[in-house]
């Protein structure tokens, strides 16, 4: 792996799959939206599910709730904090950009999505797509994208990995919702794709922007020379 390619938000190895996995994630929040807007009642599959998961109790119901503090406003900027400094401390520029640009991009979609599709749980507190699920994956999805790059995965290994750590984040999160009856299964499910559809386009612009960015100084100092 060269040192551009590390240092880019979306390795090059990653393209091939994680482009076709966007879209068609993408699809599924659309879809979903459309099957439940203003909606305000569980589906079949919500249903079953939310019967075997929600309520829990102690210690799980402890676990639960520290999950979804990690999503919350103190807990989330916490995360993205740290996130940051890794990065920083690593050089990675881009990583930090994404870190910022990705995560705002993700959760910015999965709140205006919640108004247009208008799904509503309890107290008619708006529910699709989670926001805690797609905060939690999009932070898994940059910090994996970063580790790629760092290690050299090929494609089929980087795509594996960042897929991985995208669906363990998506699922402890997702779960922490439905258990606490925050969320439908569905909901989970919107805001899991939510990111992965976001993700890698949102890297794919911040590595377009960084060339161009490079370019026009790199151009600015021929002039200089000259």
């Amino acid at each position: 792996m060269t040192g551009r390619s590390a240092s880019e938000a979306l390795p090059p190895s990653l393209r091939v799959w994680l482009g076709p996995t966007a879209v068609l994630a993408a699809l599924v929040v659309v879809v979903l939206g459309v099957l439940y807007a203003d909606d305000s009642k569980p589906g079949m599959v919500d249903a079953r599910i939310w019967a075997a998961v929600y309520g829990v109790g102690p210690p799980w119901q402890h676990v639960a709730l520290a999950l979804d503090f990690l999503g919350e406003p103190v807990g989330a900027a916490t995360l993205v904090v740290a996130a940051m400094t890794g990065c920083l401390l690593l050089r990675s520029a881009r990583a930090a950009v994404l870190i910022v640009a990705g995560i705002g991009m993700t959760v910015g979609t999965a709140t205006l999505l919640k108004s247009l599709v208008g799904r509503t749980i309890h107290d008619g507190n708006l529910s699709y797509p989670s926001g805690h699920t797609a905060f939690a994956t999009a932070l898994a999805l940059v910090v994996a994208l970063l580790a790629t790059g760092r290690l050299g995965l090929g494609r089929t290994a980087g795509t594996l990995f960042v897929l991985t750590a995208a669906l363990i984040a998506g699922t402890a999160m997702g779960w922490a919702q439905v258990a606490l009856g925050a969320h439908y299964p569905t909901d989970v499910l919107g805001g899991w794709c939510t990111a992965l559809a976001v993700i890698p386009a949102t890297a794919w612009l911040v590595d377009r922007m960084a060339e161009r960015l490079v370019g026009r100084l790199a151009d600015a100092g021929r002039r200089e020379g000259r």
